[in-house]
């Protein structure tokens, strides 16, 4: 559409966006609202023609949704997060920090530093600077664990500071990769021996490729490996397996480890990384703990969980090259157009609003968001004067712009009818009852649960008063 619309750098910028419904290829529906397999979404892209304009509009539209949500009333979190399939520079999450939430992730006890667990880059400690004595191999039967080899230490090797752990070993772990020509490469990642690898975080680092551990199938194409005892010396492009190795960045040049020597029944100890031993390079290949240190200051990590309810992405150029989407600039001359892509998950919003405003009678509905601005319930029977009064009243409420739900059902108790007023949630509900023997209706607010009794001539004007302060 863009390239058929927009030839010259005067068109831009320009942002389109669209609200409609979008369909998950998946078995079954999860968390209600959250994981439907139909949901409705609000897309916009932005095209730009540098990488300072996509900087701005990123940032217009960054603003512009935390207004909506702050307008909605939702407590969220901007976390830093994996761009994925979608590509890009740049990539943030809006989180609704809800418990019942899919999502992990992760944010410091001290600073602003807040990610999606995927995405988190951990800080390091850095390794002790004392020279560690050369490397030497170590028999060690029957240790084809982490917690059986642990054990073995502490009895046949011990350590003369403190009992050995498994934050001491390295675990090389064998991965299938599945690219999408449909190419497969293994991978060998090396973690400390007391954490486990994280295959999300890992495909999130890989994609578009696919990522599952290596089968037994994977492993006869290795026979060179032994399983149990797998080590670096026979892992990296350059080793005879050629199988390419990468290290979690937790594993830092100059620390020491025990691991595999690749030799049935032996292990190694002191193999210093950089001295004994080489990468293909490093990655976040660790599932994230609490108390790991945050990138920025170092302190303590704590995870939470949320609700993704927006995201925004700096998409670069990599969709405007596929398509030849061009214009020219001021000198004439043909130049690619940058994109942004940003979504608000409108369905999810929903899903968030109702875990968020809800009491043990029902939802309490943000007045930016309600069905409705006033639910009326009459009390009366057919054609006596609290009915006819209410049917009054509706009429003059709507004439003041307002949306209202009218309760005029006959034949229906006034509890069942406050019942549902309380589990419809509409934030202001009016009551057309007894107390107009008295000149007065009763207004109520589903938020606080007050009520007062207003003269029936001031009722209008009060519902709207309490509307616009309201919003």
């Amino acid at each position: 559409l863009v390239k058929d619309l927009y030839s010259s750098y005067k068109d831009l910028p320009v942002s389109l966006y669209q609200i409609q419904t979008k369909y998950r290829d998946e078995a079954r529906p999860r968390a209600g609202l959250l994981r439907g397999r139909e949901f409705l979404m609000k897309d916009s892209y932005s095209f730009d023609i540098d990488d300072e304009g996509l900087a701005l509009s990123y940032a217009q539209h960054r603003d512009a949704y935390e207004r909506i949500f702050q307008q909605l009333g939702i407590p969220y979190v901007i976390v830093q997060a994996m761009s994925g399939a979608m590509g890009g520079s740049k990539s943030e999450e809006f989180l609704a920090p809800i418990e019942v939430g899919e999502d992990s992730f992760v944010r410091c006890t001290k600073c602003t530093y807040a990610a999606n667990t995927e995405a988190v880059t951990a800080g390091t400690v850095a390794p002790d600077t004392a020279t560690y004595p050369a490397s030497s191999d170590l028999h060690s039967p029957n240790c084809p664990t982490i917690a059986t080899l642990v054990e073995y230490l502490n009895t046949h090797a011990p350590r003369t500071d403190r009992p050995w752990t498994g934050a001491d070993t390295l675990k090389n772990v064998m991965l299938s990769v599945r690219h999408p020509d449909g190419s497969t490469e293994t991978l060998a990642v090396g973690v400390p021996g007391h954490r486990e690898v994280d295959l999300k975080r890992i495909e999130a680092q890989l994609s578009p490729a696919e990522v599952t551990a290596l089968d037994d199938a994977g492993f006869t194409q290795h026979p060179q490996l032994v399983r149990g005892y797998i080590g670096p010396a026979m892992l990296g492009t350059q080793s005879p397996s050629g199988i390419r190795y990468l290290l979690d960045s937790s594993v830092v040049p100059g620390s020491a480890w025990v691991t595999g020597a690749n030799t049935k029944e032996v292990h190694v100890i002191n193999l210093v990384n950089g001295r004994d031993f080489t990468s293909d390079g490093t990655f976040e290949a660790v599932h994230v703990e609490p108390g790991d240190p945050c990138p920025q200051c170092n302190a303590s990590l704590e995870i939470a969980r949320g609700i993704e309810i927006g995201h925004v992405f700096q998409l670069g150029r990599k969709y405007a090259e596929t398509l030849g989407l061009q214009v020219l600039d001021q000198n004439g001359k043909q130049v690619t157009v940058t994109m942004g892509s940003y979504g608000i998950g409108v369905s999810r919003a929903v899903a968030s609003i109702a875990e968020v405003f809800h009491d043990e009678k029902g939802l309490k509905w943000p007045r930016a968001v309600a069905p409705a601005d006033v639910h009326l319930v009459s009390t009366g029977k057919k054609d006596d004067d609290i009915t006819l009064a209410a049917e009054k009243l509706a009429l003059e409420l709507e004439q003041a712009g307002l949306e209202v739900i009218f309760d005029d059902r006959i034949g229906v108790s006034p509890g069942v009818k406050f019942k549902d007023a309380e589990l419809l949630g509409i934030p202001t509900v009016v009551v057309v009852g007894k107390s107009l023997a008295d000149g007065t209706i009763e207004v109520r607010d589903r938020h606080s649960g007050t009520q007062e009794n207003v003269p029936v001539a001031d009722v209008v004007s009060r519902v709207v008063t309490v509307h616009r302060e309201g919003r």
